[in-house]
């Protein structure tokens, strides 16, 4: 008998048993298939996914084992569909290792970790199913494929090669014995940053140590001070609690005790990553090395949309060396500010430029955080980010009570479309808690697809850090709350207009580096009269937000432009540096990343504290060598939204356009197509610079 079908029906078998008590297994009873959270116990995550793997392997077998000729649907389409069991079982696992972690799940992960880096391998360099791959490849041409479908075959030919199929033997070995620790050390990264950002509590007893902090602050870390056990007031490196307590407190010493906490995140102690990211750095240059790459960055970038690393260090010279002036000024401006009004000392400190640039921003522009946020009731910002989609697309959102949720924050939405067919659900989650990782992100728990003429709509979530309600008033966001949260819808919008058949090629599943577009051009509308006069209302006396400060958020949108962007090149600038070696340096951690910005630092370095050990877009999370991309995604927003500006901020033949062109098509084709589909022409730099006012 074949042992690869014995094999296949073991697997069927183990599946089989699997399936009748695991929800992640089975097939769900909730409306549109969405996922059972209610039903889902930590004791079923190993199960399944030990399921899932048996059943992906079995699938990949039967492949192998077809004495057919390799065809794009026998092998090809057949390998797309394979293991979409393993996909929804690992698709909830790892958002809620996000979204709603706890302990046992942390040491699941680690379990698990190896067991899908073994059949990644299994898959990648399966020598059998490669050479079934590479006989449909090379006779592409003649096989009349549609776009979607050429780019299939190409993404898993390139995929195979960059995963180690041309490997010899004794190489295939390493570099799965490698790709298995750097699985392991990057899930060590992060556990390490969440468990150091959870770690630290500045906790304040005496109410003078409150001082010029505003009552919400103040209400916050009592009802924080609360859930710890503790008397008076907690503050935590959590965003919401992090950063008004720098722009706010009065008492310089607490300052610089909260942001050395945030700065020295994960360095020494029993969360240390200073190690780990050395270890990751040089994995990423053995795997890079042995499949014939210079450095880790020119392995990354082969598939993005800027192809190379000689293009991202000119993209980032092009914008740094121009912006620096611009940023400098803007540090000695607050300076200037700050010594009129009592600052003593000759340089401004890390842990006061928050401070007293808000300050500054006040006076200059009579504008702060404080002043804005009841006029930005969430409930309402909700109402206008939808509505903003129903103005552009035609869209609408439905509020459900019959879908499960994983934690009683998270409100489920349907989504249809103009013609009110059925687009998608939608996952809104707000608040932050001690399970949740810090920042804003949107993420899937299914994409879409298309397999034997039958459609899946996709299952899109935002996750989100913003201000809770406290006792005496609702949720209410900073105007920087609102850019996020229309960022991360405008992902969401990519996934829920996902169009095509293959799930790899759909919604969010396009160049990294391309990726940022749709999200970033959606921040511009927050800083639209017309459109923030459209709901921004006093949550207390229901008055419409005062012109005068509409005018003044737009006249302050450029406020600290230059400082804004090299700061953020910064990042993509230590990105490039980490992954642009080709050996580890001589320093340490600390050491290279402040020695690699010092020709750029615009503000005092502090030793002992790093970026590097709680960067987890570049250690942990998908963004090595394309943190550049952020930047890169302003450059092609400021272009595309240019085309709004001249047509009309609500046009539907604009957005209509970008829906067919950009949202909906996914990584059907290359993005630098897509984009000129849009546009009609490529991108340059000038428009952002311009956009920012770092024009001289």
């Amino acid at each position: 008998m074949n042992t690869k079908i014995l094999a296949a029906g073991v697997a069927l078998a183990l599946i089989s048993s699997c399936k009748m008590e695991n929800p992640l297994l089975t097939e769900s009873s909730a409306p549109f298939g969405a996922p059972e959270f209610d039903k889902i116990r930590n004791e079923h995550y190993l199960p399944a996914f030990e399921a899932g793997i048996a059943e992906a392997k079995a699938e990949i077998d039967a492949i192998v084992a077809n004495q057919e000729e390799p065809t794009f649907e026998n092998t090809i389409e057949a390998m797309e569909y394979a293991g979409q069991t393993l996909n929804n079982v690992a698709g909830i696992f790892y958002n809620l290792m996000e979204a709603n972690t706890n302990d046992e799940m942390q040491v699941i992960a680690e379990q698990v970790s190896p067991m899908l880096t073994e059949y990644s391998m299994y898959v990648s360099l399966n020598a059998p199913l490669f050479e079934k791959v590479k006989a449909v490849y090379e006779k592409k041409d003649g096989l009349g494929l549609d776009k979607d479908q050429m780019k299939l075959l190409e993404d898993n030919y390139k995929s195979f090669v960059r995963g180690g199929a041309n490997l010899s033997d004794e190489d295939k070995e390493l570099y799965s014995k490698w790709s298995e620790e750097l699985s392991l050390a990057t899930l060590a990264f992060s556990k390490n940053v969440l468990a150091a950002t959870n770690s630290y509590t500045l906790h304040v007893t005496d109410s003078a140590d409150l001082a010029g902090l505003p009552e919400y602050v103040k209400i916050m870390g009592a009802e924080t001070a609360a859930e710890k056990g503790l008397e008076g007031w907690a503050f935590t490196l959590d965003y919401p609690s992090y950063s008004p307590f720098l722009k706010y407190s009065t008492v310089r010493d607490l300052r610089r005790q909260m942001w050395t906490a945030y700065n020295t995140r994960a360095i020494g102690g029993e969360n240390d990553n200073t190690d780990i990211v050395r270890q990751i750095v040089d994995l990423r240059i053995k795997i890079a090395d042995i499949l014939g790459y210079e450095t880790y960055a020119d392995y990354a970038l082969e598939d993005r949309m800027a192809k190379n690393k000689a293009t991202v260090n000119a993209f980032i010279k092009e914008l740094l060396e121009p912006s620096l002036e611009f940023a400098k000024k803007d540090v000695a401006d607050v300076l200037a500010y700050a010594k009129k009004n009592g600052f003593e000392d000759s340089q401004l400190m890390p842990w006061d430029f928050s401070f007293w640039s808000e300050r500054y921003q006040e006076a200059e522009y009579s504008l702060s955080a404080e002043e804005l946020k009841p006029y930005f009731q969430l409930e309402s910002c909700i109402d206008a980010v939808f509505g903003l989609a129903t103005r552009l697309y035609g869209i609408s959102f439905t509020e459900l009570d019959n879908v499960p949720v994983y934690h009683e924050d998270v409100k489920v939405y349907e989504v249809k479309d103009a013609d009110g067919k059925h687009l998608a659900l939608f996952y809104a989650d707000f608040f932050p808690r001690a399970s949740k990782r810090g920042g804003a992100w949107m993420t899937e728990f299914r994409g879409q697809s298309i397999q034997n003429g039958v459609e899946k709509r996709p299952f899109i979530s935002i996750v989100c850090n913003f201000t809770k309600p406290t006792a005496d008033a609702p949720a209410l966001i900073t105007h920087d709350e609102l850019t996020t949260f229309l960022h991360e819808f405008g992902h969401a919008l990519h996934g829920i207009f996902a169009q095509g058949r293959y799930p790899s090629l759909t919604g969010t599943n396009v160049s990294r580096d391309f990726v940022e577009l749709p999200s970033q051009i959606m921040e511009n509308w927050a800083f639209e009269p017309e459109y923030l006069n459209s709901f921004a209302k006093h949550y207390q006396t229901g008055e419409p937000i005062p012109a005068e400060l509409i005018e003044k958020i737009v006249a302050a949108k450029n406020y600290l432009a230059g400082y804004a962007q090299v700061r953020q090149l910064h990042f993509g600038y230590l990105d490039m540096a980490w992954h642009s070696l080709t050996e580890l340096p001589a320093e340490g951690t600390i050491e290279f990343e402040q020695k690699t910005l010092a020709p750029y630092a615009v503000m005092p370095s502090v030793e002992g504290s790093a970026f590097s050990t709680s960067f987890s877009h570049i250690f942990s999370g998908g963004y090595s060598a394309g943190y550049y991309s952020y930047k890169w995604a302003e450059v092609l927003e400021a272009d595309a939204f240019s085309l709004f500006k001249e047509k009309g901020i609500f046009n539907t033949e604009v957005s209509g356009s970008f829906r067919e062109n950009i949202l909906s098509k996914g990584g059907t084709e290359d993005a630098s197509v897509l984009y000129r589909n849009f546009r009609g022409h490529n991108p340059e730099t000038k428009a952002l610079m311009e956009k920012l006012g770092l024009v001289k």
